[in-house]
């Protein structure tokens, strides 16, 4: 079959790094085309390439037959390749029909915006991905995932030729998820060519017929999903064998560190927990259970209505998250770009951000060689690929980022470590790290809350699972009571061994 997109030999260096190797990458006409490979393996470098954003080195690019060369986003899309970015371009104060036709709004005769086309051919986009709210709502009033289900929108309304999903489910629920799947398969009948860049192995397999595998910026293989299985597709992503995906600790917990009764706050009711030393404890349940809401309320980020924390027999109120560090409980956010990390800076900037007392002098000056030396420590202890700890994090791939993230709150030497989707838009082996550095932290004694939609990391990381429905606690279980169905039945609301207070 003869390719839509073909890209071959593709070159590409930044200084001290060379992000693709005579990369390659084919897209077939009503096929998906799974983009594999370990975070910093040069997939969204491809992508940049591609598109235009960044310049080749070396390598050609062909399109519809012709070989071209993109001096920018707009010259692709315009002669149509679409792309949904992993991080969302949306404007907060602007509707969603605006949105989604900003700077290509339908006018009228008379030359002004005809807002009745506009937001009629936006609704019917809305309703396309099964989405039953007006285009008329304000982007900065919906949640995460529906924010991601606009950008889909958005791209839908180019009719590309060629579609680039990068992570496109990362933030959607399962049935979202499914509406997209929906629309994936009516462009394929339509002879569309779509790039599918996913974490999620499970989703390749189910939505995906071809699968291109990327390693160290170089291109590795391409197959049809039909002739590989999971464990030889990690293989081929990582470049060895993956023993073990979920490599839990099993050790005896330690005394009694946290304690939550009776809490009240937003989209949270009258949940109480227990948390020891040396425990992971997972908390799973459904998008908009008030698993994330009852994380911040603890760290301070959102107001306690009512309720009592103690933490090692001593009561903690939390106004913000500053009183969350002092206190000792450290939050890593489910969104790293939003409320997590600070792109302009540098990795030793972010890193160090919050444990900046540490480093200061009396008359406010700070110990510059300290500070280097512990983010440099750091570092090698999380792995970090970067060429400088000056580099801008904004630059690393998103695994990294998220290293620094984790590393950034370990830092403040906290007692309870609470981790929101730690994973989440992270490659199987960068994953793997993730969790042997968790399993390290928990020996040590640390604290942790496990915050997870994905319930096999649930399920294969945490000592003690408590799962969240409506704001309320459904369910309490220890590991060995725990499968997906028990969990899954607590997230729709039914009530199993809860303490009620």
């Amino acid at each position: 079959m003869q390719p839509l997109l073909a890209l071959k030999g593709i070159d590409k260096s930044f200084p001290g790094v060379k992000a693709l190797s005579g990369a390659a990458l084919n897209v077939y006409p009503g096929r998906v085309m799974a983009l594999v490979g370990e975070n910093g393996a040069g997939k969204s470098t491809m992508m940049k390439v591609l598109t235009g954003i960044y310049e080749k080195d070396a390598g050609t690019q062909n399109f519809l037959g012709k070989e071209v060369t993109f001096n920018g986003p707009k010259s692709s899309q315009e002669a149509g390749i679409g792309i949904i970015h992993q991080e969302l371009n949306l404007i907060p104060q602007l509707t969603i029909a605006e949105n989604i036709f900003l700077g290509r709004e339908f006018v009228n005769r008379l030359g002004c915006i005809d807002w009745k086309k506009m937001y009629a051919e936006a609704d019917k986009l809305l309703a396309r991905l099964n989405i039953s709210y007006s285009s008329h709502r304000l982007v900065g009033d919906l949640s995460i995932g529906d924010q991601q289900m606009v950008e889909i929108a958005k791209v839908l309304s180019f009719e590309s030729k060629v579609i680039i999903m990068d992570e496109p489910t990362d933030a959607l629920t399962d049935t979202e998820t499914e509406s997209l799947f929906k629309v994936i398969r009516e462009l394929k009948a339509e002879g569309r060519g779509i790039v599918y860049i996913s974490h999620r192995l499970k989703e390749i397999f189910e939505i995906c017929d071809d699968v291109t595998i990327f390693r160290d910026g170089q291109f590795i293989a391409e197959r049809p999903v039909s002739e590989l299985q999971e464990d030889s597709l990690i293989e081929m992503m990582v470049g060895r064998k993956l023993e073990e995906q979920y490599p839990r600790l099993n050790q005896p917990r330690g005394e009694l560190r946290l304690q939550v009764k009776g809490l009240y706050g937003p989209g949270v009711e009258n949940v109480s927990f227990d948390l020891y030393r040396g425990e992971i404890l997972g908390v799973s349940g459904l998008m908009g259970a008030g698993r994330t809401e009852l994380m911040k309320i603890l760290y301070g980020a959102l107001p306690r209505k009512q309720g009592f924390v103690t933490l090692d027999g001593r009561e903690v109120v939390t106004h913000s998250p500053q009183d969350g560090l002092a206190n000792g409980i450290v939050y890593i956010s489910e969104d790293r770009k939003r409320d997590g990390l600070v792109l302009g800076m540098s990795v030793k900037e972010n890193m160090s951000l919050t444990a900046l007392r540490y480093f200061s002098r009396a008359n406010g000056s700070l110990k510059h060689a300290e500070e280097q030396e512990a983010v440099s420590d750091f570092m090698r202890l999380f792995n970090v690929k970067t060429p400088s700890m000056d580099q801008p994090i904004g630059l690393l791939s998103g695994g990294n980022q998220q290293k620094v993230a984790i590393a950034r709150g370990l830092m403040t030497r906290p007692k309870v470590l609470i981790l929101d989707e730690p994973t989440r838009g992270v490659d199987v082996g960068a994953k793997k790290e993730i969790y042997q550095l968790i399993n390290q932290f928990k020996q040590e004694g640390l604290s942790i809350i496990l915050v997870s939609s994905e319930m096999p990391e649930v399920l294969g990381m945490s000592d003690r699972i408590l799962v969240m429905h409506d704001g309320h606690l459904s369910g309490e279980f220890p590991i060995e009571q725990a499968t997906q169905e028990v969990l899954m039945a607590a997230a729709v609301g039914k009530q199993y061994g809860v303490k009620q207070e």
